[in-house]
């Protein structure tokens, strides 16, 4: 009995050779017909594992316990074509981290798009009109209601902060968030002459970290104390990478569809 924390990818091994066949069930659903099979649990729990082998008209049959302890941070998992990014979501933004998470476990995202991607700036998806691109309204959509801002000097625009979209201009003095639509961060080369140029524009200071991070990773300083960051990527940063990269229309809209899967890991 092996023991791991969500997420977890557990390599299971198989001494039963020279069979003719495999069955595994891994005890949440899914199966495998592989040898030796890589799982991937998002969910805790107890998961009974079933290997089945083959070998003529004999079956033999191995099981074995796999426990999954769920994390001790706030995780969600974005899954794309691309490849899946771990995102930890921040207690310092209880609204924006409860909301994503409710969204989440109703499974409000499945198969929405990342519908505006501009290399060298963001990847940006949630709206549910995506869900039928024809109707060529993406980019206004939500769940009906908006977020207030929880703006925090810790909480900064470096590759692979995620953030809320939100309405702009003076119809949004609040500058209150969108209820769904999200951005993830990839952004540019950044210098210390650029930063301090935001510190003087919006009166805060960068920590030496934060430097450190934006001189060494990039991001997108113009955008901090406007829009609120509730998480960072901290696994999948290259996912964002091959996203920025899809050819794009006039309207920053991918070309082909590049839908998600948000999974809430708990």
């Amino acid at each position: 009995m092996k023991t791991y924390e969500a997420p977890a990818d557990v390599q299971f091994t198989n001494d039963s050779h020279k069979a003719d066949r495999y069955e595994w069930d891994f005890g949440d659903g899914q199966t495998s017909t592989e040898e030796a099979p890589m799982h991937h649990y998002t969910k805790s729990g107890h998961y009974n594992v079933t290997l089945k082998a083959f070998k003529g008209k004999k079956v033999r049959t191995k099981k074995q316990i796999v426990i999954v302890k769920p994390p001790k941070d706030c995780l969600a998992e974005i899954q794309t074509p691309y490849g899946n990014m771990l995102v930890k979501l921040s207690d310092e933004t209880p609204l924006h981290r409860d909301n994503f998470s409710k969204l989440a476990e109703e499974n409000f995202y499945d198969s929405l798009l990342f519908h505006r991607v501009i290399r060298g700036f963001m990847i940006q998806g949630g709206d549910p009109n995506s869900k039928d691109p024809s109707l060529g309204a993406i980019g206004t959509g939500g769940p009906g209601y908006t977020i207030p801002a929880e703006f925090s000097p810790r909480y900064v625009h470096t590759k692979g902060a995620i953030a809320a979209a939100r309405t702009g201009g003076p119809s949004n003095p609040e500058k209150r968030s969108s209820g769904s639509q999200f951005y993830i961060v990839q952004g540019k080369k950044v210098t210390n002459a650029i930063l301090d140029r935001i510190e003087q524009m919006r009166g805060f200071t960068y920590s030496p970290d934060q430097r450190k991070d934006y001189l060494t990773k990039g991001g997108t300083p113009q955008l901090d104390m406007e829009y609120t960051v509730f998480g960072y990527v901290i696994k999948g940063l290259d996912v964002i990478d091959k996203i920025a990269e899809v050819k794009t229309n006039k309207r920053d809209q991918p070309e082909k569809d590049v839908w998600m899967k948000v999974i809430l890991i708990n």
